[in-house]
């Protein structure tokens, strides 16, 4: 992987693209094999500060009221977020949290893509992210957010399914 990249795990349903996101990610062990990162075998002792290189949003995810990242433009970044995932007036940003969490299933997807964006880390993974959107915002995603990560030099992963 390198920075810039924006990479699709490509498969039908029951293929392991989860599971092997989740072993990218070192969230299961692999049972053969290593797992390298800037030429270092990722280890026990290096797990944690590996995992930290990543932001998830996994299609089973669970969605915090509180925001993720830090800076002091946070919540500024979290607003402008808001505008362009058109969650603006459904959710506000108060006191570092957000106001609700109580929407559809595709609203809180998005609402955790912001946390993750707010995460401002290395690489991206997004699992079948776009599965409950509607066309709109599938094109939002795959059109103006991802390539907006690769302008930034962010890796972004994001399975499809074929």
């Amino acid at each position: 992987l390198r920075p810039g990249e924006l990479i699709f795990l490509i498969g039908g349903n029951g293929s392991g693209k989860t599971s092997f996101a989740k072993l990218l990610l070192g969230l299961y062990e692999p049972a053969a094999g290593e797992i390298r990162w800037d030429g270092e075998r990722v280890d026990r002792t290096g797990l944690d500060r590996y995992r930290q290189s990543f932001a998830a949003v996994f299609f089973d995810f669970y969605l915090f009221d509180e925001l993720s990242g830090t800076g002091e433009d946070r919540d500024e970044r979290a607003r402008r977020y808001l505008r362009e995932l058109q969650l603006e007036g459904k959710v506000d940003i108060v006191g570092g949290r957000l106001s609700t969490t109580s929407l559809s299933q595709g609203q809180r997807k998005r609402l955790a893509l912001l946390s993750a964006f707010l995460e401002d880390r290395p690489l991206y993974l997004f699992d079948e992210w776009a599965a409950d959107q509607d066309p709109y915002f599938k094109e939002i995603f795959y059109r103006s957010l991802l390539p907006q990560l690769k302008a930034r030099g962010k890796t972004a992963l994001s399975e499809r399914r074929r």
